[in-house]
C-alpha cells in the first residue's frame, strides 16, 4: 500500500491501536490533558447553563460522532433529509464545509434544492455529495451554524435542519442529538485527542439521544451484538445502520464494472480499510491512500482502471480520463425509528 500521507494520518493509526507505546504516544497523552481541560470546560459551561445555545424556529437534528475519522455520517444525513423531504418538509443540511475552498466564514448555499452552484473542490467533497444525492435538500456550508440556520429559515422557510457533524457544536440548540459509532473501530484506544480519537470526554455521552452503530461489512453480527451492549450500557435508544457495497460504476458513462477486473483501489477517507474490503470481488493490484479530503491532481493518479469512493470521485469528474470508477454503497437505516417522531 502506498500514498501521500502526513503526520495526521500516522497519528490516526495510533488512535486505533491500543498496544501503541513509545515517546510519541507519551507526548500525545500529555497534550491530551490540555485538550481535555478545554473540552471539559466548554461542556461544563453549557451543562450548567452559563453558556446558552441559540434557538431557531425549526426542528434541529445533529448527526455527529464522538470520534474523529470516517464513521459514515454523510449517508445517514442524506437518508434523514430524504425522509423529511418525502413528508413534505422543507429541509436544510448545514455543514462546516471542511476541505472546500469556499470560505466558511461566509454562508455558502451549495444547493437550493434544485440547482447545485459549486463543484466539489469549492464546496467540499461531502457537501457536494449531499447536494447531488439528496434531491430537494438545501445544502449550506458555514462555520457559524446558527447564522446559517437563521439564513435557511429567512431565505427558504425551512422546517427541518440537519447539522452534518454537529455534535460538538453546542452554540446552536438542537432537538435531537444522533451520534454514530463504527462497529469495528468503536472508540479506538478510548483516549482523548490527540492521543486517541475521542473528541470529548465521558461527560459528552449523557447528551446523546440516539446512538447508531454503523456496520460497513457484509456480516453484521458484530454490529447487532454491539447494539445490545451499548443500549444497556448507555441506556439510550440504539440501532444499526447497514452499509454495504451495491455496484461499481464509471463516473462519466455510469456503466457498471464487472467483477474480477484488475484495478487500483484509491481513496482519501478516514477508514480506508473498510473501502478496500468492499472490493474483494476485484483483482486489486495496488492500494493507494491519501489524507482525508485530499484534493487530487490528474498527474498523481496511476494508469489503468481506478476504483475510488464516491466522496473522492466528485473531485475527479473534470479529469480527462474514462477509466475512473466509483463504488456505490447502499445504506439501510430505520429513519423513522431513530427520529421517534412521537416526541417531535
Amino acid at each position: 500500500m502506498r500514498g501521500n500521507l502526513n503526520i495526521k494520518t500516522e497519528i490516526t493509526k495510533i488512535h486505533y491501536n491500543k498496544d501503541s507505546k513509545g515517546f510519541i504516544v507519551k507526548l500525545l497523552e500529555f497534550a491530551s490533558l490540555f485538550y481535555g481541560i478545554g473540552s471539559g470546560l466548554k461542556n461544563l459551561l453549557y451543562d450548567k447553563n452559563i453558556l446558552q445555545p441559540q434557538k431557531v424556529d425549526a426542528f434541529v437534528i445533529s448527526v455527529g460522532n464522538i470520534t474523529t475519522g470516517g464513521v459514515g455520517k454523510t449517508p445517514v444525513v442524506s437518508e434523514i433529509a430524504k425522509y423529511f423531504i418525502s413528508k413534505g418538509e422543507i429541509t436544510a443540511i448545514i455543514s462546516r464545509g471542511y476541505g472546500g475552498k469556499l470560505s466558511n466564514k461566509n454562508i455558502n448555499v451549495i444547493s437550493d434544492g434544485k440547482n447545485i452552484f459549486y463543484n466539489a473542490i469549492l464546496a467540499g467533497d461531502e457537501p457536494f455529495w449531499l447536494a447531488e444525492n439528496t434531491k430537494g435538500a438545501i445544502v449550506i456550508t458555514s462555520k457559524n451554524r446558527y447564522k446559517a440556520a437563521k439564513y435557511a429559515l429567512e431565505k427558504f422557510g425551512v422546517t427541518k435542519i440537519i447539522l452534518d457533524d454537529g455534535f460538538q457544536h453546542r452554540k446552536l440548540h438542537r432537538d435531537l442529538d444522533i451520534v454514530l459509532m463504527d462497529s469495528d473501530k468503536g472508540f479506538g484506544n478510548e483516549k482523548l485527542l490527540p492521543a486517541g480519537p475521542l473528541r470529548e470526554g465521558m461527560e459528552a455521552f449523557k447528551r446523546i439521544n440516539r446512538l447508531v452503530v454503523v456496520s460497513k461489512n457484509i456480516d453484521h453480527t458484530r454490529a447487532a451484538k454491539l447494539v445490545k451492549i451499548m443500549s444497556k450500557k448507555m441506556k439510550v435508544s440504539t440501532q444499526v445502520c447497514y452499509t454495504e457495497p451495491d455496484y461499481v460504476y464509471n463516473i462519466k458513462t455510469h456503466q457498471h464494472l464487472p467483477a474480477d477486473v484488475e484495478i487500483t483501489a484509491l481513496c482519501a477517507i478516514g477508514q480506508p480499510e473498510q473501502f478496500f474490503n468492499f472490493l474483494k470481488n476485484y483483482n486489486i493490484k495496488e492500494k493507494i491512500v491519501f489524507d482525508d479530503h485530499h484534493i487530487y491532481t490528474e498527474e498523481e493518479l496511476p494508469k489503468g482502471i481506478i476504483i475510488t469512493t464516491e466522496k473522492d470521485a466528485v473531485k475527479m469528474l473534470n479529469f480527462n480520463r474514462s477509466d475512473i470508477y466509483a463504488l456505490k454503497l447502499k445504506t439501510n437505516i430505520d429513519v423513522e425509528g431513530i427520529l421517534n417522531e412521537s416526541k417531535n
